[in-house]
């Protein structure tokens, strides 16, 4: 307390010399020092040994969220180095506790209800982008019921027209989009691959009056929405800042332009004539026999909407980016379209999409390095014991999986960071539904199945309409951005294209 003393009167005496401004600086200065001070000695002090170690940090409230957000895989790399893989590391004031490996994904991912929670993560981001009552703003069997609509509304039959109506989509978009006007050139892959996927879910997913809208004002109202996504939001989701008020009014006009889609079917008879999931949704009823109200099906098309597009996207530009990288899949791609369909490349369709393996593999190994989303993170709503450790992680902690970390790791892949859809040659796929159902990541794994036929479906177009390579004098992919909820491609991305013979001559 004396050194305490010593700065306050030292202060003091210095202030009565200085302007109100700087009185003002000088203090929240000294406060700063105070509680950088307090912090470390809290953290070499007082350690407790029922709890995973935590990593260092200088700035109380910041801790480790700068270097986190920059790198999460170097950082969680660093980390598993120096404290193994259990450690709690400081995210904008709250501690995190990070479980790496195949443990740490089985204790997260599969923990109880009753022990973790997604809602008090996730919610405060998503609920205003996505709107009231569904996701993360209802009861988890609240959710689960939403994901099984969804999930019966992938039904074979809406897959086989989705698969058809991608292709055309692709096919349309490069016949008139003004990047691929020449028959070779450059374009820039995020950009296009944004617009190809936004455009190719509305129009199978999402229904043709969506797709009708999206040259306009939805794309506009999309992005705004889209900003609702920004990291500060994780913490001052509700702050009236410009991006915030453009969040929600995009988020009101959305749903009323979804909740009159559904006025303008009904009216006209409400009989199904197509198989988006707006039709399936506006026939589904909760077990306590309510039928899904209209502002929920808008929200939960809102929210497909928004999760599948930034997942699809990013996926996608970097299918792109690594076949540019690797002309010679590229390649091969083609050529086992004209083996396996045929010389004469009949239409893309869902059953001869089903055929193309090596199409298949690009996909996954796609996922495996460039995973959408790098943290998976519940809230601990009962004391936590680690099996094999001494350590109970507390409710007053937040846990995180990094199933990436895995797929990156040595001890699962050789050479874990090259690019080889090759490796899944002799690997067969040991996955079950029930072991699906027992991990939720929210909207944005509902409608896997869907991404699975939109990500071949576009893969398998544009490998049989254009060549691919890196622009001369780029040797490497682009770095990936970690900055919002969902990882893609750092800033702009150019790859050279050269359209294929039978496509220029047609």
């Amino acid at each position: 307390m004396g050194l305490l003393a010593d700065i306050i009167s030292s202060l003091c005496e210095h202030c009565s010399d200085q302007s109100l401004w700087a009185i003002g600086g000088a203090g929240l200065a000294t406060l700063f020092v105070l509680s950088v001070i307090f912090n470390v000695l809290r953290q070499l002090l007082f350690k407790n040994p029922h709890e995973p170690p935590v990593v260092f940090h200088w700035v109380p409230w910041i801790g480790s969220t700068i270097s986190y957000g920059i790198n999460p895989y170097t950082f969680f790399d660093k980390c598993q180095a120096k404290y193994g893989d259990i450690f709690t590391f400081v995210l904008l004031g709250k501690k995190t506790t990070v479980y790496l490996g195949t443990k740490g994904n089985d204790f997260i991912l599969n923990g109880k209800l009753r022990d973790v929670c997604a809602e008090e993560v996730y919610s405060p981001l998503t609920t205003p982008v996505f709107g009231r009552h569904v996701v993360y703003d209802c009861p988890n069997a609240k959710l689960m019921e939403q994901k099984k609509f969804v999930k019966f509304g992938l039904t074979s039959e809406a897959l086989r027209s989705y698969a058809r109506l991608i292709t055309l989509e692709v096919e349309d978009f490069v016949k008139n989009s003004s990047a691929f006007k020449e028959p070779k050139g450059i374009f820039d892959v995020t950009k296009v691959i944004a617009e190809i996927t936004i455009y190719t879910a509305s129009r199978s997913l999402q229904g043709k009056e969506v797709r009708s809208r999206f040259d306009s004002t939805f794309a506009d109202m999309y992005h705004d929405l889209d900003m609702g996504f920004a990291p500060i939001n994780f913490v001052l989701p509700w702050a009236p800042l410009p991006h915030n008020r453009k969040r929600d009014n995009a988020q009101r006009k959305l749903t009323e332009t979804y909740m009159e889609i559904i006025n303008e079917r009904r009216k006209a008879g409400g009989k199904k004539d197509s198989e988006d999931m707006v039709w399936n949704l506006m026939s589904s009823v909760y077990k306590n026999g309510t039928p899904l109200p209209d502002e929920e099906i808008a929200h939960m098309m809102i929210a497909l909407l928004m999760a599948g597009q930034h997942s699809s996207s990013s996926t996608a530009s970097w299918i792109v980016l690594q076949l540019a990288a690797h002309p010679e899949i590229m390649e091969e791609l083609y050529q086992e379209q004209l083996c396996v369909l045929g010389p004469d490349l009949p239409d893309l369709t869902w059953e001869n999409l089903q055929q193309l393996d090596l199409h298949a593999k690009v996909i996954k190994e796609t996922l495996r390095i460039h995973a959408p989303i790098h943290s998976i993170m519940r809230a601990v709503k009962n004391p936590m014991p680690v099996e094999g450790t001494p350590y109970v992680i507390p409710t007053s902690h937040n846990i995180l999986s990094s199933p990436g970390v895995t797929a990156r790791s040595e001890e699962h892949f050789p050479n874990p960071l090259k690019w080889d859809p090759h490796r899944w040659d002799e690997v067969v796929a040991t996955s079950t539904e029930e072991e699906e159902e027992k991990i939720d990541y929210g909207y944005g794994c509902i409608g896997e199945q869907f991404a699975y036929v939109q990500l071949g479906a576009i893969t398998a177009a544009l490998a049989r309409l254009f060549k691919f390579r890196n622009v001369p004098g780029v040797e490497k992919i682009p770095d990936t951005d970690y900055s919002s909820l969902f990882s893609k491609p750092l800033g702009k991305s150019f790859v050279h294209f050269e359209k294929r013979e039978s496509d220029i001559k047609a």
